[in-house]
């Protein structure tokens, strides 16, 4: 098992940045693929980024491509969220989330664990 914690967030006006981070426990965190989600108040939650297992394939949701990005330190057991140029539609709670998977996906879906979530909004 992994146990998840983030942090990192807050307020911040659009166009802003923030970066999030996880901390994982165990010692098999380099066996599992890494996601972020978010869910806005009265929306389902949805994917928003994910990376595998050595950190060398990532994938991102439509929306926020090209203004987040995802990262590892496998020696540190974290993941990372830099978020750039953010918008008022990027306000939700934010959830880091692990699955052990093959070495190169980074799937957007069937996750098994989950942090408590941490929570971002942005000003307009």
């Amino acid at each position: 098992q992994v146990q998840l914690v983030e942090s990192g967030g807050g307020l911040v006006q659009a166009g802003g940045s923030l970066r999030l981070s996880c901390a994982a426990s165990g010692r098999t965190f380099s066996t599992y693929g890494m996601g972020w989600f978010r869910q806005a108040p009265g929306k389902e939650r949805e994917f928003v980024a994910a990376i595998n297992r050595s950190g060398r394939n990532t994938a991102y949701a439509d929306s926020v491509k090209g203004r987040f990005t995802i990262s590892r330190d496998n020696a540190k057991n974290t993941v990372d969220l830099q978020m750039n140029t953010l918008k008022p539609e990027d306000t939700a709670d934010y959830y880091c989330a692990a699955v052990q998977t093959t070495l190169w996906e980074t799937p957007r879906r069937g996750y098994d664990y989950w942090g408590q979530g941490t929570q971002v909004t942005v000003s307009s």
